[in-house]
């Protein structure tokens, strides 16, 4: 159940992220709304997560899924850059998220 919690904690930290860049700077009151339920959301489910999982475990992979996430949304939707560098340093967060459940023994 912790690892259901964790990964949808680290989903709504991507929408925090897109909600965030959609708010021009908590200029537009509904995306500005919805950064702070999803941000607020996503570390409560965070905090869930970590009454049994290890805490470095835990926020390494919410972070991971939320910056390899948010990267990939960005290269899809929002024109970043789709640079070959760049894609494998976001394979490799990725990487290091699935290495870490499964060696985590949870």
């Amino acid at each position: 159940m912790a690892w259901t919690l964790l990964s949808l904690a680290g989903v709504l930290e991507i929408a925090f992220a897109v909600f965030l860049k959609s708010s021009l700077g908590f200029t537009r009151w509904l995306p500005a709304v919805l950064t702070v339920v999803t941000g607020l959301s996503s570390v409560v489910l965070l905090s869930i997560s970590l009454r049994t999982l290890p805490v470095g475990t835990g926020y390494a992979v919410w972070t991971g899924i939320g910056a390899a996430g948010t990267a990939i949304i960005g290269v899809a939707f929002l024109g970043d850059s789709a640079a070959p560098m760049r894609l494998l340093c976001i394979a490799l967060i990725l990487g290091g998220v699935i290495g870490l459940k499964l060696v985590s023994g949870a």
